[in-house]
């Protein structure tokens, strides 16, 4: 097929025209408030932010990572790196709603700046419509814990304690009471151990605490965490207490360690909220919507739950080793 010299000229200058549109976009600048890269978990969501600044910088943009240096002040501490944020100029955030009455405030102000929100990790879309957000991307926390529960359950668990070490953190707690109904809904019964934050990764607290309980109380026979490196901890304290083999053990998120005890029977499972998901789909999506204009009929975009135990543990491991779950 021929074409005339009008019709490939028209063509190179549209290609030009579309060429210097692209150049001129006005390009995302995006903060992102997470927990500390030093903390396993949160590692993944670090995968997951790097790898879609590749994506950001290609177009001209940018990604920053604002991390908590702590966990001892959560919310008033995530609301002053949303307020950090907008202090930078950027234009899009994520961020996770762990305490809605010390975050809100600063988020709703984010958005009443014209500055695009995704929730993410912690909150779920009812409260993402209600600050603003144009969505939220993570697992529904209760619904994880529920099923982590029904779970237990359906493993002959009757007496479950959910050990909670960042007490009055809305997704923890929302975590922990899932796994208390969904036990209950099996006939059992469950209740939450609330640590103080400090002992958010120190795994000698972790595990003297659920040594002493499982010593004071002999009726419990399920123990669930909610993270991976406290199920470490936890892991030697049940061991300490003699009750290998006694009390089944599951927790929320994944690690090398925790997936290696269920490949050897020494823990039960694990519920995957796919963290590196969480960020990859947050700030491409968050990148998206400012450079193009472009949103998803889909809300939430829910990352989990997803129960591993030893019928998928060998499809799960060689992503843990990879460093994206």
């Amino acid at each position: 097929m021929q074409f005339s010299k009008a019709v490939l000229k028209g063509a190179l200058s549209l290609a030009a025209v579309v060429a210097l549109g692209a150049s001129t976009v006005l390009a995302a600048n995006i903060a992102v408030v997470g927990g500390k890269t030093d903390d396993e978990f949160w590692s993944r969501i670090k995968k997951g932010v790097d790898d879609a600044r590749l994506v950001v910088e290609k177009n001209g943009g940018s990604v920053s990572y604002l991390q908590l240096q702590t966990y001892d002040n959560l919310g008033p501490d995530a609301a002053q790196l949303v307020r950090t944020a907008m202090s930078q100029g950027v234009t899009g955030i994520v961020v996770p709603d762990w305490v809605p009455e010390a975050e809100d405030e600063a988020i709703k102000a984010a958005v009443q700046a014209g500055i695009k929100v995704i929730l993410m990790n912690a909150g779920n879309i009812e409260k993402a419509r209600e600050l603003g957000a144009i969505n939220y991307v993570g697992s529904d926390e209760y619904v994880a814990g529920k099923a982590g529960g029904e779970y237990l359950g359906s493993k002959g668990a009757k007496n479950v304690i959910c050990v909670n070490t960042v007490p009055g953190a809305a997704n923890q707690e929302a975590r922990c009471k899932g796994v208390i109904d969904g036990i209950a809904a099996k006939g059992g019964q469950g209740k939450q151990l609330p640590l103080p934050a400090t002992s958010f990764g120190d795994q000698t607290a972790i595990a003297e605490a659920v040594k002493a309980t499982l010593l004071q109380d002999d009726s419990i026979d399920g123990i669930i965490n909610v993270s991976a490196t406290d199920a470490d901890a936890a892991a030697s304290g049940i061991n300490q207490a003699g009750k290998v083999g006694k009390v089944s053990h599951g927790t929320f998120d994944l690690n090398a360690s925790g997936l290696a005890r269920i490949k050897d029977g020494a823990q039960t499972f694990a519920i995957d909220q796919q963290p590196y998901l969480q960020s990859i789909l947050s700030v491409t999506l968050l990148a998206s919507h400012l450079d193009y204009g472009t949103n998803l009929p889909t809300a939430p975009v829910l990352t989990g739950p997803g129960i591993v135990d030893a019928s998928n543990i060998d499809a799960t491991m060689a992503g843990v080793k990879s460093g994206a779950r």
